[in-house]
């Protein structure tokens, strides 16, 4: 039941009482009642592709003569409103409804025609002017414009609000690999001390992997660029006109300054939805990069005394409500579990992909909503972990030295000179007495003062070929 001032309008089933203060129709709120599930709503960037794609549909009936100028000219602006977010309050429905999201793709058609009854100074509810279906739906079905919405919306947050922050990412990532060239610390696998690295080279290795997911979402704006619009119901392209396509394509590259284009195969984009499945999971593989990066961050800075303490993070906020001056890694805890939930997303896309039945894929209002989730997530918080941990980072030069001298690893130089087995011994022996590696060869005279110098010399140990090249 609806609550306060209402009015009746009619679809295909019938009467419905609806809001009065409400653009959308009886259809929509047959749907609003039928689906009370959770309150998630279509966000900001799908609602802004549905409005494009109205818009530039529009635009390209004109332009093949099967729309007038005066209709046209309404539909255009108040789809431009829905772009724009000017009509967000009358998409109410939830995220789990029909799996095709007809109901929301009716909700647009709906709100459209009603607001250019408003422009025309008609009544709310008339359709003789702009009729959802005939007008504002002309040459398409909910079964190809809803698809599109989807490629359109994440291509345009992958380029617009993730691509950006990776950027700011990277270059941050790369200054502190320069910072901290020089600085040698102790390499690690398997969470154990292995041969020297330095520093810098370890967060060089941190900037590739932002590199590489630079470009995965360049990989997954391209098969995004591919839309369903056209195919209309089952992929015929029943009730368009041939170029219809290709005109809104023109449009929608215009407003998006992406290179969108007509499916190769229309059975394919609207049976399936694999090019969903594979730009979610560029984004869960940039996820495993970013939680491996934060989660490297906050182990390298735990302590600050009886930890690793190889770096110091910029202090954030207090740590502990019980414990005074304890600080904690939270900006590498946010990214984590953020990296977690896109992960989780993704299985839920992947599964979501796999349920399309012949002709149309039935989930597709829970992947539009969580590929843009996962967008969104991760560009926010490659924001916050860029501006305040990474550009903040501080080296601990004099615990990196203590570590790479105390290491047993060390020895791993000797072993060409002396033999493997030699320098097993050497390692065991400073493991138990506590003694550095330098310490026990000097007493025991292992090798010549000046080859032993030369042998355990950690900068050697960290260039391609030096002394410290070992395998894992």
């Amino acid at each position: 039941m609806t609550v306060g001032p209402s009015r009746t309008e009619k679809d295909s089933m019938g009467e419905m009482s609806v809001p009065e203060s409400a653009l959308y129709g009886a259809s929509t709120q047959r749907a609003v009642l039928n689906f009370p599930v959770s309150a998630y709503v279509f966000s900001r960037p799908f609602i802004r592709a549905l409005g494009l794609i109205k818009w530039g549909a529009a635009q390209a009936n004109h332009d093949l003569g099967l729309l007038d100028a005066h209709r046209t000219a309404l539909i255009v602006q108040a789809s431009q409103e829905v772009a724009e977010g000017k009509l967000d309050e009358h998409f109410p429905l939830d995220i789990f409804q029909t799996g095709s999201g007809t109901s929301t793709n009716t909700n647009a058609n709906e709100v459209i025609s009603n607001r250019c009854c408003h422009l025309a100074n008609h009544s709310t509810g008339a359709r003789d002017l702009v009729h959802p279906n005939d007008h504002v739906n002309m040459g398409q079905s909910s079964n190809d414009v809803i698809p599109s919405a989807i490629h359109v919306s994440a291509a345009e947050q992958l380029k617009n609000c993730l691509l950006p922050e990776l950027e700011k990412l990277q270059t941050e990532l790369e200054a502190k690999a320069k910072e901290f060239h020089h600085i040698i610390k102790i390499g690690r696998t398997h969470l154990m001390d292995a041969t020297p690295v330095r520093l810098g080279q370890e967060f060089s290795g941190y900037a590739q992997q932002v590199a590489y997911g630079r470009q995965r979402t360049q990989r997954a704006i391209d098969v995004l660029s591919e839309l369903a619009l056209g195919g209309t119901a089952v992929g015929t392209g029943l009730n368009r006109h041939h170029d219809f396509p290709a005109k809104v394509m023109r449009h929608l590259k215009q407003r998006t300054g992406i290179e969108f284009r007509e499916a190769t195969n229309h059975f394919e984009a609207q049976g399936s939805k694999d090019a969903v499945v594979e730009a979610s999971g560029h984004l869960k593989t940039i996820a495993v990069s970013l939680f491996k990066i934060a989660n490297d961050i906050r182990w390298l800075s735990s302590g600050p005394r009886c930890g690793i303490g190889e770096i110091q993070l910029p202090a954030t906020q207090p740590g502990s409500s019980i414990m005074p001056g304890k600080v904690n890694p939270v900006m590498s805890e946010a990214m984590m579990m953020v990296c977690s939930q896109v992960i989780g997303n993704d299985a839920c896309i992947t599964w979501a992909g796999a349920n399309g039945n012949f002709e149309l894929n039935v989930m597709m209002p829970v992947m539009a909503h969580n590929i843009l989730e996962s967008i969104l997530l991760l560009g926010n918080a490659c924001e916050i972990f860029t501006e305040k941990c990474v550009r903040g980072i501080t080296a601990n030069e004099e615990r990196c030295r203590e570590l790479v001298e105390l290491s047993m690893a060390m020895v791993t130089s000797l072993a060409p000179k002396i033999g493997y087995d030699r320098a097993a011994e050497i390692a065991k022996e400073s493991a138990k007495t506590g003694r550095t590696v330098r310490e026990i060869c000097r007493e025991t005279n292992v090798l010549p003062a000046a080859e032993l110098q030369a042998a355990l010399d950690p900068v050697a140990m960290t260039e391609p070929g030096g002394k410290g090249s070992a395998g894992g």
